[in-house]
């Protein structure tokens, strides 16, 4: 519910329009839905939560499952390391780039949401503008961050699901490689129309001007410079 509506108007209508001032009107029409009382909690925080923890808690099982399997449960993880017993399942494409998500979240969440609402009451002021004047401020840790998030979870996203709707079923070789090739081709197809809006439009903008960019700078100036990613 809430991913389509973000990326809808942080990408795909920036590209469409060609303009910051044109987008910004369609991004503070839905915000307010997924950023009231209750409904941020229920369509973005809970569900990133279940889909974390779940994910961990299956890492555990499993890593559990193992133990009982090799008898090892009595074992301390000192013998278990000089057994070279590998207890802990290893890791798919999907697992390690929602790994890897959860920081690059964690630091999108941190600058466009939590730092507006601890500083200001909230984030009203944030918008496509905010994100252009981090980009034209600090472009170096604005484009790496930011290549890293659209990158890691366009992977993540069509990993996920091809995982998910059984896309990834044994076969011989042959086969396997021909759909890694598939489904990293639509990650990388994902990734680009991602960017284009983002990257392409958004991230062009430029500084904003007067006291709106002074305030833009007031909420910069308490993150972290090295955490700075829009």
């Amino acid at each position: 519910a809430f991913l389509p509506l973000h990326l809808a108007t942080t990408s795909i209508f920036p590209l469409v329009t060609q303009s910051i001032p044109a987008s910004e009107k369609y991004l503070l029409l839905v915000r307010p839905y997924y950023q009231s009382p209750v409904f941020e909690e229920l369509i973005v925080f809970a569900p990133l939560a279940v889909h974390i923890l779940a994910g961990f808690a299956l890492r555990v099982y499993r890593r559990n499952a193992n133990l009982k399997r090799y008898g090892a449960g009595h074992l301390t993880v000192s013998e278990r390391l000089r057994q070279r017993l590998r207890v802990w399942p290893g890791f798919n494409w999907a697992q390690a780039t929602g790994y890897a998500l959860v920081g690059l979240l964690g630091g999108h969440m941190l600058i466009n949401r939590l730092v507006p609402l601890w500083e200001e009451g909230s984030s009203s002021s944030v918008g496509l503008a905010y994100a252009a004047h981090g980009f034209a401020k600090h472009p170096w840790f604005a484009w790496a961050g930011n290549t890293a998030l659209i990158g890691v979870s366009a992977a993540h996203i069509v990993w996920g699901w091809a995982r998910w709707l059984g896309y990834l079923g044994r076969n011989d070789q042959k086969a396997a490689k021909k759909r890694r090739w598939i489904i990293n081709g639509i990650s990388a197809a994902v990734a680009a129309i991602w960017a284009a809006g983002g990257l392409g439009v958004v991230a062009r903008g430029g500084e904003a001007a007067g006291w709106v960019g002074k305030g833009f700078d007031a909420l910069y100036e308490k993150i972290p410079i090295v955490g700075v990613y829009i």
